[in-house]
C-alpha cells in the first residue's frame, strides 16, 4: 500500500516553546511521533525558526548584531539544520534541507524540479525540512512565516494533509486573547466562512505568521481540496493526539 503525505509546518513560536532560544526538547517531540507515523505517511517538515536561531545564537556568542532579516536567515539557517540533522540522527532518521522562494511556484520548470526531488528524498526515507530561501527573496519574508509555503508546497505534492502548528489551539469565532468566551470553531467546510474569523492580533516578536496567513494557506488548500488543521504545537506529541481526536484543533475539509 502507498504511503500517504503529510506536511508539517512549524512556526517559530512553536520551534522556540514560546520562549527566545530553539527547543530542542520540542524537536525531539516532533521526531518521536514522526517515527510513529513514518510507516504510513511520507512526511516533510515546513520550518521557520531560521531568524529566531540567529537571534539565538548572536546573543549567545556575543556576536555583533544585525537588523537585516534576509541576513539573520543566512546566520540562522545552516544552525537551524544542524540542530535537526543532530536531533534527528539520534532518533535514527534521515533530514535534508530545501530552500524555496515563491518563484519557484510560478515556473513550470522549477515545479517538477521541487516534486521530483521531494519524491526522491521520500523513496529514500529522508525528512524534506523546507525553509524559505530568506536569503535571496525579493519581499522579505512573504509567506507569512511559511504558512503559505506550506500550503504550496502541499498542493503540488498532492499532499493528503497539511498541519499548520502553532502557538493556538485553532480558529476561534472571535480573538480569544481579547475575548473570554471566544469558541474554537473544530471544522471548516467553506473557505467563505473563514473570512469573518481572521485574527486581527499583530504578528508576534518571533514570527511573521497570525490567523490571517493561516487563512490564506487555507485559501490555497482549498484549490486542490487539499485537508489542512490548525493545532497547538505547544504541546507534547501534537500530531498523534490530534489524529486521535485528544486535543482541540481546527480543521478545515474542502470537497
Amino acid at each position: 500500500m502507498s504511503k500517504k503525505t503529510l506536511i508539517l509546518k512549524i512556526g517559530s513560536s512553536t520551534l522556540t516553546a514560546g520562549s527566545d532560544r530553539i527547543s530542542r526538547g520540542k524537536i525531539e517531540d516532533m521526531a518521536r511521533q514522526i517515527i510513529e507515523l513514518k510507516s504510513q505517511y511520507n512526511i516533510a517538515i515546513v520550518s521557520s525558526g531560521a531568524i529566531a536561531t540567529a537571534n539565538h545564537f548572536m546573543a549567545v556568542n556575543k556576536w555583533k548584531m544585525t537588523q537585516s532579516r534576509q541576513a539573520l536567515s543566512a546566520i540562522g539557517q545552516p544552525i537551524l539544520m544542524q540542530i535537526y540533522n543532530e536531533i534527528f540522527r539520534d532518533f535514527g532518521l534521515s533530514s535534508a534541507q530545501c530552500l524555496l522562494t515563491y518563484r519557484d511556484f510560478d515556473n513550470k520548470e522549477a515545479q517538477t524540479n521541487i516534486k521530483n526531488t521531494l519524491s526522491d528524498l521520500f523513496n529514500h526515507g529522508f525528512i524534506p525540512i523546507i525553509n524559505e530561501n530568506d536569503t535571496i527573496a525579493i519581499d522579505e519574508i512573504v509567506f507569512g512565516d511559511n504558512d503559505k509555503l506550506s500550503a504550496y508546497v502541499a498542493n503540488l505534492v498532492c499532499a493528503d494533509l497539511l498541519v499548520l502548528a502553532s502557538d493556538i489551539d485553532g480558529l476561534f469565532d472571535k480573538n480569544p486573547q481579547k475575548y473570554p468566551d471566544a469558541k474554537l470553531i473544530p471544522e471548516i467546510n467553506d473557505i467563505i466562512d473563514c473570512q469573518q474569523y481572521i485574527d486581527e492580533n499583530t504578528d508576534n516578536d518571533l514570527g511573521t505568521g497570525g490567523m490571517t496567513s493561516k487563512i490564506q494557506a487555507a485559501e490555497i488548500c482549498a484549490r486542490n481540496q487539499t485537508e489542512m488543521w490548525i493545532v497547538n504545537g505547544g504541546k507534547k506529541n501534537f500530531i498523534l493526539d490530534t489524529m486521535q481526536q485528544m486535543i482541540p484543533h481546527t480543521r478545515f475539509v474542502f470537497e
